[in-house]
This record gives C-alpha cells, structure tokens and sequence, in this order.
C-alpha cells in the first residue's frame, strides 16, 4: 500500500498550496471583510489552470485524475474557503453534468468557453427545494425546437459571477424523476436575471445569489441525455462533486489547525507557551487526526474513482466527516486563541464560519448519513474493495 503521490501530483498540489500561501491567505480577512468576490484573483487562477480543473484533456484541459483535482481543492481550502468554493462550484460542480450528460458538441460549447475564462453555476436548489431537490418547480415546457425555462433557484454558487449555468428543471411535477430536465444555458439569454447577493455568514468572498429564469428560449440542442434524463445525471454529479467538497473541508481543518500550533507556540501565559500545556495539547492532538482522517477519506474516495471502483459509500463518508472536522477544527481553534480567537483580528473565527456551510449544501450531514446508510444496507460494505 502506497501512500505517496507520483511526482506530477506533488508538483500540483505544491503549486495550489503556493498559491494559497502567497495570493489567498494575506487577503482573505479583507476579502471576508469587505463581502468582496476577488476577481483579479480567480483570473489569476484561470492562468493557472485552477479554474478549468474539470476540463478533460481533449477539449483544452489538463485532465487531472481526481486524486490531483482534490489536492487542489484542499490547498486553495486552506487558502481561502469562499475563493474554494468558486473554483469547485465553476470548474467540478456545474460541469460535472456535462462530464456526465453531453455529446460532443454541447462539451466543445461549454468546455471551449471555460477555458477562455466563463464562471460557471449548478442551478439546482430553490427557495422550496432544498434537501427534496427532486421536488423542484422551476418548469421547462417544448415548443417547437426550443424549451421554455420558467422559475427561480436560491443560493447560486457564483451566481453573480457566472456566464453559464447548468439548470434542471421539471416538464411535469405529475411526472416526478421522470419528468426532470438538465439544460446549459447561457447568461446573457433573454429573461436571465440574477437576484441580490446574499448576505452570508462564511464563503463570503463567494458570490451567492438567485438566478431567475423568465421565459428563457433555451434551444433543444442544449438539453443534456435527452427528456427525463435530469435524475441520473444529478446523482452522478453530486456522487462525483462530494468528494471535493471534503477536500475543501480538509484544507478548512489544516488552516484552523495549522494556525492553532502557531499561535499556541507564541501565546505565553503563567511564564511559558500555552502549547507546554496538556490541555491545549489535547486539543490540537484531536485536530490534528480529525484532519488526517477527513484526508484520508477524500483521497481514497478519489483513488478509487480514479480506478473505476464503487467511491459512492466512501465519498459521502469524506463529505460528510470533513464537513464535521473543520467545523470541530474551528471551534476548537477559537478555543485555543481564547479572547483572541472571538475577535477578527484573527482568522480562526473566519475558519469557524466558513466550515458551517460545509455540513449544509452539498446536501446536509443528515442527508450524507441516509445517503451512506442507504448503500449499507443494500449491499453492506467491503473497506478494502
């Protein structure tokens, strides 16, 4: 059993993690501050490549393996959260159903366009559907050759930013999954509009918003896998997305634990640092393995993806335990720097409010424990497959 990463993987996440440390952490309070969506940053991502991290090789891309993709997502994790979640939302999650779902022609469209540099958004969630994603109401209805996409989806990542989205929509609640539809559509198409950026507790040098679609024209040719294909390219895509969103996690635990051993090495109380005592030490031994686990998880849900192996049970363990590790991380963290870690002179309380929404979109801690408690008790569980 080999642990190590091949030379190319190293190399990459050492490039992430450079970047995090040199153009995201020195800005990230005053982005946070500030509520400000760093774009001069993101498109010095795309120069890297950090932003079309999902493009496979044929059409522009590198063609990371997934190993490497979560490297990525750990590193600029710890970097910054919300500035994570604009490349994972853009370059994994809204396209991951064109991975899963288009022809040839509808990949050259959307993956042509990101790499010259278009955000993109995953419209799914809507201020009635949240967990019951499937219960939708945004409608899409045939005329002719084009579909006709009416509704509103809620807390958009990248929103505000994007110029293409990927949309499911229902032709008829009465028809319930067979009913549902995934679309790309195009921003600047008529009756596209975007509702006010929301004003949130972490991630908030993300843009979050409503997209609202009012008699969008959207032409057949950019309906994914056909009528009534929405369910199964949505599966597949959150299956494939929750292993990143653990990454990310994971690089939210580094950053809280990293600065945590920092700051307990200076901070000196009764004539010694307050890292010479047992208690502190306690703490930044649970940190410390609830972040090895969290990366153990997240990269052996991505090996065997990268192998062709059943991930689903094991990527909704990484999403799920990393999202419980930052946020523990955080609390701890606040905890070590004492009075200090409950101001913003400090990044840990940023840390704390940015791992929240790591247990929430992505679907719930709750909804990952039916999720894993579903494939256990259909086909129990082999560790070692």
């Amino acid at each position: 059993m080999d642990f190590h990463l091949t030379e190319e993987q190293e190399m990459i996440r050492q490039m992430a993690s450079d970047f995090a440390a040199n153009e995201l952490k020195p800005n990230a309070i005053e982005w946070d501050k500030n509520d400000e969506v760093p774009m001069e940053t993101i498109a010095k991502m795309q120069e890297l490549g950090l932003m079309t991290i999902g493009v496979p090789a044929e059409y522009g891309g590198d063609g990371l393996d997934n190993v490497s993709r979560c490297l990525i997502c750990e590193a600029i994790g710890n970097g910054d959260a919300g500035t994570a979640c604009t490349m994972i939302a853009s370059a994994l999650l809204a396209t991951d159903p064109i991975l899963v779902g288009a022809n040839d022609e509808q990949k050259k469209w959307w993956y042509g366009r990101q790499m010259e540099g278009a955000i993109a958004g995953f419209c799914l969630t809507e201020p009635g559907a949240g967990s019951d994603a499937l219960g939708m109401s945004t409608k899409c209805v045939k005329d002719g050759n084009d579909y006709i996409l009416n509704g509103t989806k809620q807390f958009i990542t990248n929103g505000g930013i994007a110029k293409q989205f990927s949309v499911f929509a229902t032709l008829d609640k009465k028809l319930g999954n067979k009913g549902i539809c995934a679309f790309m559509v195009d921003r600047d198409w008529p009756g596209v509009s975007i509702g006010p950026k929301e004003d949130k507790l972490g991630i908030r040098s993300s843009s979050t918003t409503s997209v609202i679609f009012e008699d969008v024209r959207v032409p057949a040719s950019f309906l994914l896998g056909g009528e009534g294909k929405g369910v199964p390219i949505l599966m597949e895509t959150l299956d494939l997305s929750r292993t990143a969103v653990g990454a990310m996690a994971t690089g939210v635990s580094q950053a809280a634990l990293e600065d945590s051993i920092s700051y307990a090495n200076e901070r000196q109380q009764f004539g010694k640092p307050i890292a010479a005592f047992q208690a502190i030490q306690f703490k930044l031994a649970e940190m410390a393995v609830r972040t090895e686990t969290a990366r153990l998880l997240y990269l052996k849900a991505a090996y065997l993806q990268d192998n062709g192996m059943p991930f689903k049970t094991v990527s909704s363990m990484a999403k799920l335990h990393a999202g419980q590790a930052a946020m523990l991380n955080g609390i701890d963290g606040v905890q070590v720097y004492g009075g200090y870690g409950f101001t913003k002179e400090y990044p840990m309380e940023k840390y704390l409010r940015d791992a929240k929404i790591m247990q929430i979109f992505e679907g719930t801690e709750e909804v990952q424990k039916m999720v894993i408690g579903k494939y256990l008790s259909k086909g129990g569980y082999n560790p070692f497959v």
